[in-house]
């Protein structure tokens, strides 16, 4: 079984069992882009970030992870392509590990959402089509300043193969690392999103047009990432109701519906489950600056999460937005099995401690998340003790 639940009322601190992994609470690390590994380097700052968040029993997953040279879109975020990152990913692992955490990686390819001088020879960022995201949005530079995303170069049908392998290659290299397993990016307008999303994607070939033709290269990937490692190593994480970077859906409801009918079919030709899959709440914030989704009230979003629930046959996690009463409510009704908490994680190492006792949190400091200071705004947060004695 991919999970486990029972008849009693469980809270964020029920054990779960999450396909092979024994969890001992539901408060997981969100992926989060932090711009701290130097050069694409994990640096020992970023071991003791994951190692402060680790828990027994615990369960984390990195942020977002470049799989090749033109999959960045932010300044200093780590790579899992090369030797020398696989070895510097074992530290910060082993780490986690030493706490009695588990910890997958985010497989990233941000797609469009890039910029020349984050591209290999200074080349346009690749995509499912041409059209750049709008001037609503803007990217951050590797000097700090905020820029203009740049019209992308459309991939060819020949071409895609190519990125299906590099997921491939990068998902072998998280497990040489000593990862326990991969989170495949498929939210939030990156290069997934980019083909799942009717807004986006205008392409004419197999990968464009009907559901099942853009949902065509988030399965293949699945395919490649499962036929390397295993499905028990491998969750996915979507977005059908985020208009992040311009990632808009006719029709989010039917969207997911069509990922998750896609997913369950493939858990059946592979006799396994996958671990989980990961959907972002319609709530969530875009960097705190503008809120994305679609507009529609509470119980229209809540409508909608409770039919993907319903109708994924695996663990389910959620993310966006969630508070500690949020989290208990929506574990208590059912709702997920798993929440996903970022922002209040990155102010909070202890979260999980706070969290059980209520214990006051602290505030984030939002000018130091993509910063490249290894201490202020990442390993200097204070936990519950040491404020509090």
């Amino acid at each position: 079984m991919a999970g486990t639940r029972s008849d009693e009322t469980n809270t964020l601190f029920s054990p779960y069992k999450m396909g092979k992994f024994s969890l001992s609470h539901r408060v997981v690390l969100a992926p989060m882009t932090r711009c701290r590994a130097l050069n694409g380097i994990p640096r020992p700052a970023l071991a003791e970030y994951y190692s402060q968040r680790s828990t027994s029993g615990g369960f984390l997953i990195s942020e977002g992870t470049i799989i090749s040279e033109t999959a960045p879109g932010f300044p200093h975020v780590p790579g899992i392509y090369t030797e020398e990152q696989v070895e510097a990913w074992k530290k910060v692992v082993d780490a986690v590990h030493a706490k009695g955490s588990i910890i997958f990686c985010q497989l990233w390819h941000v797609g469009r959402a890039s910029h020349q001088v984050y591209q290999p020879g200074g080349g346009p960022p690749i995509s499912s089509t041409s059209k750049p995201i709008s001037r609503r949005w803007r990217i951050l530079m590797p000097d700090g300043t905020y820029g203009i995303y740049p019209e992308p170069q459309a991939l060819k049908t020949c071409e895609i193969p190519e990125l299906v392998e590099q997921y491939r290659r990068a998902a072998l290299n998280a497990i040489r690392a000593g990862f326990d397993g991969i989170e495949i990016h498929g939210a939030h307008g990156y290069l997934i999103d980019q083909f799942l999303k009717d807004g986006i994607n205008d392409r004419t070939d197999e990968y464009g047009g009907s559901l099942a033709n853009r949902c065509k290269f988030l399965v293949q990937v699945v395919q490649a990432v499962v036929s390397a490692i295993g499905a028990e190593r491998v969750g996915v994480r979507v977005s059908p109701a985020i208009d992040h970077l311009d990632a808009t859906d006719s029709n989010p409801l039917t969207l997911g519906l069509a990922v998750i009918e896609r997913l369950n079919k493939l858990q059946l030709q592979f006799s396994s489950k996958l671990t989980y899959l990961h959907i972002t709440q319609p709530r969530y914030t875009a960097y705190g600056q503008t809120e994305s989704g679609r507009p529609g009230s509470e119980d229209e979003e809540a409508h909608m999460i409770r039919t993907w629930r319903r109708a994924f046959q695996g663990t389910f996690m959620c993310s966006g937005g969630f508070t500690r009463e949020l989290g208990m409510q929506a574990v208590a009704e059912g709702d997920t099995d798993l929440v996903s908490y970022g922002r209040l994680f990155i102010a909070n190492p202890d979260l999980v401690l706070r969290f059980k006792v209520n214990a006051p949190l602290n505030k984030y400091i939002r000018k130091t998340f993509y910063t490249q200071d290894p201490v202020v705004g990442y390993t200097d947060y204070p936990f519950l003790m040491r404020s509090h004695l």
